[in-house]
Parts: structure tokens; C-alpha cells; sequence
């Protein structure tokens, strides 16, 4: 499978995430001011003491992933419940990169790679070097684990990585058919019940608005004022919500790819909603949208640049729907067509490399061959945590209760968007069976001014956040403005644009927005001559 890093991703409904880490750490100090649901104005910032008062320390250690060489890492805790912070306490997995020119070093800027159940333990080390290279000079750049995530207090439903592995590798990315439907409706909703059975508790407790009160507290942990922070895919949606729970504690917030906060929670109604979460969100049809991208440009390319092409973009559509109807009918050794359909829409988040390596896979599957398999990881396997994402969604995002109403939505959503809506659909069924509800979620108001505006960033044809996610995004916060990048993939830090890193350096070390209306284009184009920047 073509590499795949940040939001909506991996095989069935979520995505492993995880790293070994080993490292100690203690947080503690007094429950930041939190804002009620419904409205109540926030209470003044107090200033904010530095970490050498002992108050509120993060006891950093070389980080001891082969993947973290050069990361530092530790461990903070933060109460389970914030509205009994003297209760339990759970473990917050977070890792930085120091500022590479300490002497110009500004302050600390946080990150979060998407998900919901996206590791930043994990994420950072990845995405590390595509941040600007000003801002990585003069910033700390620091992430986490959000809890139940990772190596932060986990959910896990299962004993072992063994089990959970055994469990999940018959369940297919969607259902085909009604025995598969009967099947892959079973499978999770034994899923919801192991989970509820092993850890209720925390299964509450680890909503979107929950994972903002720990950010605020490592806000704290690291001595800063305001909290300067880069979110992409899920983590816009936290950055939302901390923007409107802790308004006056915003320095400068960049939002990179963006879930709609009102579809996600379906504009704070409590009533049953008619579409999914992904539906609302207009998922399906900004990957549909993508993939329409992805065929034209391969097939106004050269073979020599995109190796599915047919020669012209009519040929190659004629082509991508012919294989699909093929693979229908008979599968390429372990290809299935939902195999397919979800590596395919896998593929088009990254567009160097994932988009080359997308048209490679499509073309070996038209010549009757199944694609190379990675090589499996060397020692034992890492907990997948494939329920980690579903157990933030399904407890704060609403979704249809009834299984049967997915048959349906499959319906809608491959009319309107073809093959890869049927990923969209089912990958939220595994809510209609979720038992655990959040305690403290939050639902808006998503309009509080905050102390300095915010920059929304969106690709124009993203395959999970839409481009008009981040239009509403940029129209439902306060005071928020939106660069338009001309371009395709999930977001525009994993698609690289000089000029997007040029404003978001400018806007980050000085607060200066871009212009109203600024578009930005990427570096390079898909399937170009011109070989991408490592």
C-alpha cells in the first residue's frame, strides 16, 4: 500500500497507531479554566509559570524509538475526568525536536497529525522535516499521543497484539454483499462489546474536547502564554475546539485540512441524523472529487510518468471503472475490489509518492497480477489499535443507530460519488453498535472571539476534508482566514507548497495573515517530469 500517514486511512474502519516508548515523566498543577457547554464567558489567562518553578514539569529523555533518534521524549499526567481532577490519572505519551537554532529560539509549537486516534509519537518523526525549515529552527515542535491512543493510556479491547490482529484480519474495508454485510455488522458489534466490557470508563473520557483540556495542560507544561499550534485532518477539529474552550488562550493556530465541526456534530442536534459522520463531512465526494483528478492527469501523462494511463483521460476513466468491475466479479489473489477501492482512496492522500505508487498498484491489478506485499515488520507485533479512532468518533460523532440504514447510505453515496463511497458509509457503521457516550463532549458554540485570528489552510481537492470543510471552517469561527492551496492530496503540510510555508512562517512568527482570497499552488504537480524535494 502506497504510504498513507495522516486522517481518515488504513484497512477497515481506522488505523494502527503506536510506538515503542519508554521514557517518565510528571505533570501536575491545577486544572486549567475550562469553558461550560453553552456559553458562559471564559475567565482571565493567569500567567503562566515557568517550568524551572516546579510547578508543572515534563522530565524530557532521548526518545528510544529507532524512528524518534533525535526526539525527545516523556510522560504526563492528567485526570481522567476533568471535572474530578483529584481522581484517576492517566499517562500522556509526548515527544518534541528541540528548535535546531537554539539561539534564535522562539517558543514551543504543538502538533497534532490527525486521526481521531492519530500518534504524534508517531506523526511527528514522519512529518517532521516537511515543516518549514524557519519553523523548525526556531521552535520547539512538540506532539503527543491523545489519551486512549498509543502509548498513552490506551484503549485496547483485546489481550494482545496476537488477538487483536486475529480478530481484525478477516474483516474486510467494507462489505460486498449480503453475507458479508451480515458478517462485517457482527464482527463490530462484538467489537462494541468487548470494548464496553473492559474499559468504560475511560471510554468516556476521551473525546474531542477532553484531548483539549490535556492540550492546555501541556500548554502549560512547557511554559507558554498562548499556545501556538498546527493541526492537519482531526486535528483541526481539536484545534476548533480548543479555540472556542480556552478562547483568550490562542496565539497563533494553523488549521490544515478541515472537518466541518458542525457536520461532525451534526449542528448539536440530539435527534438521530439522516447521513453518517463522513457524509456530512462530504468525504465520499471529495474523494471522488480527487480520484476524478488523479484520472485525467494520468491520463493526459506519458506512461513513462504515470503508469495506468490509457493515453487519454477518457480511456483511463473507461479503464480505472472496467478494472473495478473486473475485480467485482473475481478478486487478484488477495486484491478484492474493497481492497482495492480502499487502497486506491488510501492512495490519493499523499500525491509524491502515494499517487505514482497508486497508478503502479492499478496497473499490475489490470495486467492480472496481485501487487507486491510490503515486508512484514521485523519482531514482534505492535497492538494495532484499529478501535482507537472508532472509540473517539462513535462516542462524540452522531451516527444512524440502526445497521440496516448503512444499506442504504452505501446507495446514496455510490451514486453520488462512485466506488470509493462505499468506504465512506461503512466505515462509520461500527457507531450503530457503540455503547460508550462522552461525558464532557463539546458541541459549540464555535464562534467565541479569540486573542489573535486564526489561518485555515485546505488543498482544493483533498480526499477527506473537502475543500468546502475548510471554507466552513473559515466561515463558522470567530475571526479565522483561509489560503486556498491549488492543489490535490490530505493536506498541505503532506503536500508540500513553499508559498503556503511561506505564510504560515510569516503568520507564526509575527501574526501577519495572507491577504483575503490568496491561493497558493504546490511545489510539484502529479505525475510531473520534475522529481519532489526529499
Amino acid at each position: 500500500m502506497p504510504r498513507v500517514r495522516t486522517g481518515w486511512r488504513g484497512r477497515g474502519a481506522a488505523c494502527a497507531a503506536g510506538a515503542l516508548l519508554l521514557s517518565s515523566a510528571v505533570v501536575s498543577g491545577s486544572s486549567a479554566v475550562e469553558l461550560p457547554r453553552g456559553g458562559a464567558p471564559v475567565a482571565p489567562v493567569a500567567p503562566v509559570a515557568p517550568v524551572s518553578d516546579g510547578a508543572t514539569v515534563l522530565r524530557w529523555k532521548p526518545c528510544e524509538g529507532e524512528a524518534q533518534q533525535g526526539f525527545e521524549c516523556a510522560v504526563a499526567k492528567v485526570p481522567l475526568d476533568y471535572t474530578r481532577p483529584r481522581s484517576r490519572t492517566i499517562d500522556l505519551a509526548v515527544i518534541r525536536h528541540r528548535a535546531t537554532a537554539p539561539g534564535r529560539r522562539t517558543a514551543s509549537l504543538f502538533f497534532n497529525p490527525g486521526g481521531p486516534g492519530g500518534a504524534g509519537t508517531v506523526g511527528l518523526p514522519e512529518l517532521y522535516e516537511k515543516f518549514p525549515e524557519q519553523l523548525r529552527e526556531r521552535y520547539d515542535i512538540v506532539s503527543w499521543d491523545p489519551r486512549g491512543v498509543g502509548e498513552s493510556t490506551p484503549v485496547r479491547c483485546f489481550d494482545t497484539a496476537e488477538e487483536a490482529i486475529a480478530w481484525h484480519e478477516p474483516v474486510p474495508p467494507f462489505p460486498v454483499g449480503r453475507e458479508e454485510r451480515r458478517a462485517y455488522i457482527a464482527a463490530y458489534a462484538d467489537l462494541a462489546r468487548r470494548c464496553e466490557q473492559r474499559e468504560p470508563e475511560l471510554l468516556r473520557h476521551i473525546s474531542t474536547a477532553d484531548v483539549a483540556r490535556d492540550l492546555d495542560r501541556l500548554r502549560r507544561a512547557v511554559g507558554e502564554e498562548r499556545l501556538r499550534y498546527w493541526g492537519i485532518s482531526y486535528g483541526t477539529l481539536l484545534g476548533a475546539t480548543y479555540a472556542n474552550l480556552f478562547p483568550s488562550r490562542v496565539g497563533r493556530l494553523v488549521l490544515d485540512g478541515n472537518v466541518d465541526p458542525e457536520a461532525w456534530v451534526n449542528g448539536g442536534s440530539r435527534k438521530e441524523p439522516r447521513l453518517n459522520t463522513f457524509l456530512r463531512l462530504e468525504s465520499d465526494l471529495g474523494s471522488a472529487d480527487t480520484l476524478g483528478q488523479f484520472l485525467e492527469l494520468c491520463g493526459g501523462a506519458p506512461v513513462s510518468h504515470c503508469a495506468f494511463s490509457a493515453g487519454n483521460p477518457g480511456a483511463t476513466r473507461a479503464k480505472f471503472n472496467e478494472l473495478m468491475r473486473r475485480l467485482e466479479a473475481q478478486p487478484v489473489g488477495s486484491w478484492t475490489y474493497a481492497r482495492t477501492v480502499s487502497e486506491v482512496r488510501g492512495g490519493l492522500y499523499t500525491v509524491h509518492p502515494g499517487w505514482n505508487g497508486t497508478a503502479e498498484t492499478l496497473q499490475t491489478l489490470w495486467e492480472g497480477h496481485a501487487p507486491q506485499e510490503p515486508p512484514a515488520s521485523p519482531g514482534p507485533p505492535r497492538y494495532p489499535g484499529f478501535e482507537q479512532p472508532l472509540a473517539v468518533l462513535c462516542a462524540e460523532s452522531p451516527n444512524p443507530r440502526d445497521p440496516q440504514r448503512y444499506v442504504a447510505l452505501d446507495r446514496l453515496s455510490t451514486a453520488r460519488a462512485g466506488d470509493l463511497g462505499h468506504w465512506w458509509v461503512w466505515a462509520n457503521e461500527p457507531c450503530a453498535s457503540w455503547r460508550a457516550k462522552a461525558a464532557a463532549s463539546y458541541a459549540g458554540p464555535w464562534d467565541r472571539p479569540t486573542a489573535h485570528p486564526v489561518l485555515v489552510v485546505n488543498p482544493t481537492y483533498d480526499p477527506a476534508t473537502p475543500y468546502q470543510g475548510g471554507q466552513a471552517v473559515a466561515r463558522e469561527l470567530a475571526d479565522a482566514r483561509l489560503l486556498t492551496l491549488n492543489g490535490y492530496g490530505h493536506t498541505a503540510l503532506d503536500n508540500p507548497s513553499s508559498c503556503v510555508n511561506e505564510h504560515a512562517v510569516r503568520y507564526f512568527l509575527s501574526g501577519v495573515l495572507p491577504p483575503a482570497g490568496a491561493t497558493c499552488e504546490q511545489d510539484t504537480p502529479p505525475f510531473s517530469a520534475e522529481t519532489p524535494a526529499k
